[in-house]
């Protein structure tokens, strides 16, 4: 009696990966667009019924956005500029927040890792904290002036406090045996910064990465409200001061698309430094 045996591939069901359905594909997509569509959907019913006469329709607000993008169509003074003011306030937002991850990172280690420096400035810090950034626009241009460089400085402002206290939070937060274990292994103090204290409070740091970013596109109307001849800020105080309403609008949805696309990116690099930590994917 002979046995026959088979051998090649396995069994195609053993293989074959599990199908991903249409909706499970689309599900993220269409429960994200539900919530800004019923509202969308209210604002036109709303100006349809007559509830207000000053805010315009959505129809009349894309129309004008379009407008404000290529031009075309109204061909006034805000006809075609989007691209020009949205990179000038970029410039300020992005090197705002820049200079401020630049100071508040390190000194938030410093802080977090010094009891010293801790009791000299984190008083100091605290004190100055509550006071919001229209405050300090006044202030602001005595010092700087009318124009870019107050904006860049409120701005600052903005994103500096976010970025300074979650960053302390995650330094401080750095559990105690995790530095035994390191000295267990042979590591070094000053190694331990790298492969312990750093690592483990990265996602605190990145979480006021994200919260200084959102704030600093939140401060630049603030900040362009100082005599910048360009910037969404700029727009949207122009439409407030001529009464279009469309024009105010349009601004606002441009920072919030821009604000949004920047945050994304904030989590691309996160969830790419943060791959070995299964708790930080969003």
């Amino acid at each position: 009696m002979s046995v026959t045996t088979t051998t090649g591939a396995p069994p195609a069901a053993a293989t074959a990966r599990p199908s991903i359905s249409l909706w499970q594909r689309m599900r993220g997509t269409v429960l994200a667009l539900i919530v800004p569509l019923i509202l969308l959907a209210f604002w036109h019913f709303a100006v349809k019924a007559g509830m207000t006469r000053l805010i315009p329709s959505p129809y009349d607000v894309a129309e004008y956005m379009v407008d404000f993008a290529w031009g075309g169509i109204w061909d006034d003074a805000f006809s075609g500029t989007l691209v020009t003011h949205l990179l000038a306030s970029m410039s300020r937002v992005y090197g705002g927040f820049a200079l401020a991850a630049l100071v508040a990172v390190p000194l938030g280690i410093l802080i977090g890792r010094n009891d010293t420096v801790r009791a000299l400035l984190d008083p100091f810090l605290q004190l100055m904290r509550p006071i919001p950034v229209t405050a300090w626009l006044p202030l602001s241009m005595i010092l700087f002036g009318l124009g870019a460089k107050s904006a860049f400085f409120l701005v600052f402002l903005g994103a500096f406090y976010p970025i300074l206290l979650n960053t302390i939070f995650g330094v401080r937060g750095v559990e105690k045996r995790l530095f035994e274990a390191a000295s267990m292994l042979g590591c070094s103090p000053s190694a331990q910064f790298f492969k312990v204290v750093l690592p483990a409070a990265l996602p605190s740091i990145f979480t006021g990465l994200r919260l200084g970013l959102g704030l600093a596109w939140f401060v630049i109307v603030v900040g362009e409200m100082t005599g910048v001849p360009q910037g969404l800020g700029a727009v949207i105080m122009d439409g407030r001061t001529l009464s279009r309403t469309e024009l105010v609008i349009c601004g606002m949805i441009v920072i919030g698309i821009a604000g949004f696309i920047s945050d994304r990116v904030v989590v691309m690099v996160m969830n790419r430094l943060l791959r070995w930590s299964p708790s930080h994917h969003g």
